[in-house]
Protein backbone atom coordinates (compact mmCIF):
# COMPACT_ATOMS: atom_id res chain seq x y z
CA UNK A 1 0.00 0.00 0.00
CA UNK A 2 1.50 3.54 -1.15
CA UNK A 3 1.67 6.24 1.58
CA UNK A 4 0.81 9.98 2.32
CA UNK A 5 -0.31 11.74 -0.40
CA UNK A 6 0.14 8.88 -3.14
CA UNK A 7 -1.99 6.55 -0.86
CA UNK A 8 -5.26 9.67 -0.47
CA UNK A 9 -5.04 10.53 -4.09
CA UNK A 10 -5.42 6.79 -5.25
CA UNK A 11 -7.88 6.58 -2.48
CA UNK A 12 -10.34 9.79 -3.66
CA UNK A 13 -9.70 8.35 -7.64
CA UNK A 14 -11.51 4.56 -6.01
CA UNK A 15 -14.47 6.82 -4.65
CA UNK A 16 -15.11 8.92 -7.63
CA UNK A 17 -14.88 5.41 -9.46
CA UNK A 18 -17.73 3.95 -7.00
CA UNK A 19 -19.79 6.64 -7.53
CA UNK A 20 -19.65 6.72 -11.11
CA UNK A 21 -21.10 3.24 -11.08
CA UNK A 22 -17.99 0.72 -10.50
CA UNK A 23 -18.95 -1.82 -8.01
CA UNK A 24 -15.87 -2.78 -7.02
CA UNK A 25 -14.23 0.33 -6.26
CA UNK A 26 -15.36 1.54 -3.10
CA UNK A 27 -14.18 -2.32 -2.10
CA UNK A 28 -10.78 -1.48 -3.26
CA UNK A 29 -11.08 1.76 -1.17
CA UNK A 30 -11.77 0.24 2.00
CA UNK A 31 -9.16 -2.44 1.18
CA UNK A 32 -5.86 0.45 0.71
CA UNK A 33 -6.60 2.42 3.57
CA UNK A 34 -7.80 -0.70 6.01
CA UNK A 35 -5.40 -0.17 8.18
CA UNK A 36 -6.34 3.81 9.06
CA UNK A 37 -9.60 2.42 9.64
CA UNK A 38 -8.79 -0.34 11.89
CA UNK A 39 -6.71 1.91 13.73
CA UNK A 40 -9.65 4.35 14.42
CA UNK A 41 -12.19 1.18 15.58
CA UNK A 42 -9.00 0.29 18.01
CA UNK A 43 -9.21 3.90 19.42
CA UNK A 44 -12.93 3.54 19.76
CA UNK A 45 -12.67 -0.21 21.09
CA UNK A 46 -9.52 1.25 24.04
CA UNK A 47 -12.78 2.81 25.41
CA UNK A 48 -14.69 -0.08 25.85
CA UNK A 49 -14.61 -2.71 28.88
CA UNK A 50 -12.28 -5.48 28.06
CA UNK A 51 -14.78 -8.19 27.57
CA UNK A 52 -16.87 -6.14 25.05
CA UNK A 53 -17.95 -8.63 21.74
CA UNK A 54 -17.28 -6.11 19.29
CA UNK A 55 -13.46 -6.56 17.78
CA UNK A 56 -11.76 -3.78 15.92
CA UNK A 57 -12.16 -5.67 12.70
CA UNK A 58 -15.61 -6.36 12.86
CA UNK A 59 -16.70 -2.76 13.83
CA UNK A 60 -14.66 -1.60 10.95
CA UNK A 61 -16.77 -4.27 8.79
CA UNK A 62 -19.88 -3.39 10.09
CA UNK A 63 -19.07 -0.02 9.26
CA UNK A 64 -18.20 -0.58 5.88
CA UNK A 65 -21.47 -2.88 5.12
CA UNK A 66 -23.26 0.29 6.40
CA UNK A 67 -21.45 2.55 4.36
CA UNK A 68 -22.19 0.45 1.07
CA UNK A 69 -25.40 0.08 1.78
CA UNK A 70 -26.10 4.04 2.10
CA UNK A 71 -28.16 4.88 -1.04
CA UNK A 72 -26.67 7.66 -2.98
CA UNK A 73 -23.27 7.57 -0.78
CA UNK A 74 -20.69 10.19 -2.37
CA UNK A 75 -17.62 10.18 -0.49
CA UNK A 76 -15.38 13.09 -1.70
CA UNK A 77 -12.14 12.06 -0.91
CA UNK A 78 -9.79 9.82 1.55
CA UNK A 79 -10.61 12.39 4.46
CA UNK A 80 -14.36 12.41 4.19
CA UNK A 81 -14.44 8.68 3.55
CA UNK A 82 -12.80 8.15 7.18
CA UNK A 83 -14.66 10.44 8.68
CA UNK A 84 -18.42 8.59 7.69
CA UNK A 85 -16.63 5.21 8.64
CA UNK A 86 -15.78 7.16 11.75
CA UNK A 87 -19.04 8.31 12.57
CA UNK A 88 -21.02 4.88 11.60
CA UNK A 89 -18.30 3.28 14.25
CA UNK A 90 -19.55 5.91 16.73
CA UNK A 91 -23.52 5.01 15.92
CA UNK A 92 -22.67 1.73 15.82
CA UNK A 93 -20.77 1.62 19.51
CA UNK A 94 -23.95 4.00 20.69
CA UNK A 95 -26.61 1.35 18.98
CA UNK A 96 -24.67 -1.39 21.00
CA UNK A 97 -24.49 0.65 24.40
CA UNK A 98 -28.02 1.33 23.66
CA UNK A 99 -29.25 -2.11 23.86
CA UNK A 100 -26.93 -2.99 26.95
CA UNK A 101 -28.80 -0.25 28.86
CA UNK A 102 -32.54 -1.51 27.17
CA UNK A 103 -30.98 -4.73 29.43
CA UNK A 104 -29.50 -3.47 32.90
CA UNK A 105 -31.66 -0.48 32.85
CA UNK A 106 -30.04 2.30 35.15
CA UNK A 107 -26.70 2.76 36.07
CA UNK A 108 -24.11 4.94 37.14
CA UNK A 109 -22.81 7.74 34.55
CA UNK A 110 -19.20 8.49 35.47
CA UNK A 111 -18.37 12.76 34.47
CA UNK A 112 -14.95 12.63 32.45
CA UNK A 113 -13.86 15.46 30.97
CA UNK A 114 -12.87 15.47 26.82
CA UNK A 115 -9.44 15.49 27.52
CA UNK A 116 -9.60 12.19 29.50
CA UNK A 117 -12.02 10.96 26.68
CA UNK A 118 -9.65 11.31 24.06
CA UNK A 119 -7.35 9.52 26.55
CA UNK A 120 -9.40 7.08 26.57
CA UNK A 121 -10.62 7.88 30.05
CA UNK A 122 -14.75 7.46 29.00
CA UNK A 123 -14.68 3.77 29.59
CA UNK A 124 -17.22 3.05 26.81
CA UNK A 125 -20.06 4.97 28.08
CA UNK A 126 -20.98 6.08 24.52
CA UNK A 127 -24.72 6.85 25.33
CA UNK A 128 -23.17 10.18 27.10
CA UNK A 129 -20.71 10.99 24.68
CA UNK A 130 -23.42 10.78 22.48
CA UNK A 131 -25.73 13.15 24.52
CA UNK A 132 -22.74 15.47 24.97
CA UNK A 133 -22.32 15.64 21.15
CA UNK A 134 -25.82 15.65 20.36
CA UNK A 135 -26.19 19.03 22.82
CA UNK A 136 -23.05 20.30 21.58
CA UNK A 137 -24.27 20.30 17.76
CA UNK A 138 -27.11 22.11 18.41
CA UNK A 139 -25.25 25.14 20.07
CA UNK A 140 -21.69 24.82 17.63
CA UNK A 141 -22.13 22.13 15.10
CA UNK A 142 -18.23 22.85 13.96
CA UNK A 143 -17.21 22.19 17.14
CA UNK A 144 -18.97 19.21 17.86
CA UNK A 145 -17.72 17.77 14.92
CA UNK A 146 -13.95 18.98 16.10
CA UNK A 147 -15.00 16.62 19.09
CA UNK A 148 -16.25 14.36 16.97
CA UNK A 149 -13.47 14.01 15.34
CA UNK A 150 -10.69 14.07 18.19
CA UNK A 151 -12.83 11.24 20.18
CA UNK A 152 -13.58 9.05 17.07
CA UNK A 153 -10.65 9.63 14.09
CA UNK A 154 -8.25 10.11 16.83
CA UNK A 155 -7.04 12.81 14.45
CA UNK A 156 -4.69 15.75 14.85
CA UNK A 157 -5.75 19.44 14.77
CA UNK A 158 -4.06 19.79 11.53
CA UNK A 159 -5.62 16.28 9.98
CA UNK A 160 -9.23 17.91 11.43
CA UNK A 161 -8.36 21.38 9.91
CA UNK A 162 -7.52 19.89 6.48
CA UNK A 163 -10.69 18.07 6.54
CA UNK A 164 -12.92 21.02 7.37
CA UNK A 165 -11.41 23.51 5.26
CA UNK A 166 -10.64 25.13 8.22
CA UNK A 167 -7.50 27.14 9.96
CA UNK A 168 -5.72 24.42 12.43
CA UNK A 169 -5.75 27.45 14.68
CA UNK A 170 -9.60 27.20 14.39
CA UNK A 171 -9.38 23.60 15.20
CA UNK A 172 -7.91 24.12 18.10
CA UNK A 173 -10.20 27.38 19.39
CA UNK A 174 -12.86 24.96 18.86
CA UNK A 175 -11.71 21.75 21.34
CA UNK A 176 -10.83 24.40 23.84
CA UNK A 177 -14.79 25.64 23.07
CA UNK A 178 -15.94 21.86 23.34
CA UNK A 179 -13.69 21.28 26.39
CA UNK A 180 -15.64 24.35 27.90
CA UNK A 181 -19.19 23.22 26.93
CA UNK A 182 -18.60 19.26 28.26
CA UNK A 183 -18.05 20.47 31.49
CA UNK A 184 -20.78 22.55 31.58
CA UNK A 185 -23.43 19.97 30.60
CA UNK A 186 -21.87 17.78 32.83
CA UNK A 187 -22.01 19.94 35.93
CA UNK A 188 -25.60 20.26 35.20
CA UNK A 189 -28.45 18.95 37.67
CA UNK A 190 -29.59 15.62 36.60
Amino acid sequence: MADGAESGERVTMLLKRAREGDAQAGARAVEAIYDELKRAAALQMRRERGNHTLEPAALVNEAWMRMAGAPGAEWENRGHFLAVAARLMREILVDHARRKAAAKRGGMRRQTTLDEAVAGGWEGDHLLVEELLTKLEKINGRAARVAEARLYSGMSFGEIAEEMGIAERTAKRDWKMARAWWLILLSEPK
